[in-house]
């Protein structure tokens, strides 16, 4: 097996985008972290056949399901309070949030479906196929065609809208 710090140097940057696809850029750092604390206790007793790529990504989903349940319970800050109270389960995408151009993207795919969203980050963020990308979200492998199929198309939609 290869030493751990190669498997980090190997995969880190694509564990990096995944997180940061499904968390956004401000939470992926500790959702990295805590995949490669992770993996690194777990490596050891890997099968030597283990595709690694797979098995990080699939360790950075749990751990960004993780981080997002850890922010959900957080208080949202605010300028202002609003006259009436609404429950929200999660705060609107807008440009302003993330305050960078660089973040645009990162603002349309937090406007998907969970499963688009996942599926476009594991697919072409990760470069999984979608065989494994169907594992990693448990369905079949053309649901996770069609998710990320449907995803790039309202991506693209938004992006269109944008340029006009």
């Amino acid at each position: 097996m290869k030493p751990f710090e190669q498997v980090v140097a190997d995969h880190g940057a694509t564990v990096l985008r995944v997180v940061r696809a499904v968390l956004g850029p401000h939470d992926a750092e500790e959702a990295w972290s805590e995949t490669f604390l992770a993996a690194l206790r777990a490596y050891p007793d890997l099968a030597p056949d283990t595709n690694l790529e797979a098995w990080l990504v699939t360790t950075a989903k749990r751990k960004a399901i993780d981080q997002h349940r850890v922010l959900s319970r957080l208080p949202l800050p605010v300028d202002a309070l609003p006259e009436t109270t609404a429950a929200r389960s999660q705060p609107e995408a807008t440009a302003a949030d993330d305050g960078l151009a660089d973040d645009e993207l990162y603002v349309a795919l937090r406007s998907l479906p969970r499963k688009q969203r996942e599926a476009i980050a594991y697919h072409h963020l990760a470069g999984l196929p979608f065989a494994q990308v169907a594992e990693i979200l448990d369905n079949s492998e053309s649901a996770a065609r069609r998710a990320a199929a449907d995803g790039m198309k309202r991506l693209r939609e938004i992006y269109r809208g944008a340029r006009r």
